[in-house]
C-alpha cells in the first residue's frame, strides 16, 4: 500500500513560528480585496488562481495555506498535493484559518 502524501494542520502560535523561515512561504487563498483589508502577510494568490500562479511557490520548501475560516486554504492544500511540481513540498494549512481563536 503506497502512502498518499498529506498536508499538516497547523495553529496559529505555529504558524507564527514557521513564517519567518526564508524557505517558508505564507500564501493567503483570499479574494484580492480580503487580502487589502485585513492580512497577517505572505503572499496573496487566490483560490481560483493558485494552479495558474503555482510557479511562484516552487522555489520555497514548505508551504503554508492560510484563509479567513480554513475553508479555501484546506482546499487549496489539497490541490497542492494533486500538483507534481509542489507535491513533495511540506504542505501545511492553518487549521481554523486566521480568525481562530485560543
Amino acid at each position: 500500500m503506497q502512502d498518499k502524501p498529506a498536508y499538516n494542520d497547523i495553529s496559529l502560535p505555529e504558524l507564527t513560528q514557521l513564517q519567518d523561515n526564508p524557505d517558508t512561504v505564507v500564501i493567503d487563498v483570499r479574494d484580492e480585496w480580503e487580502f487589502d483589508e485585513f492580512n497577517i502577510g505572505g503572499l496573496n494568490i487566490p483560490l481560483p488562481a493558485i494552479r495558474e500562479r503555482k510557479g511562484e511557490l516552487t522555489r520555497y520548501d514548505t508551504l503554508i495555506f492560510i484563509c479567513t475560516n480554513g475553508v479555501r486554504s484546506r482546499i487549496a492544500a489539497k490541490d497542492a498535493l494533486r500538483q507534481p511540481e509542489l507535491s513533495k513540498k511540506t504542505i501545511l494549512h492553518l487549521n481554523g484559518g486566521i480568525l481562530e481563536t485560543e
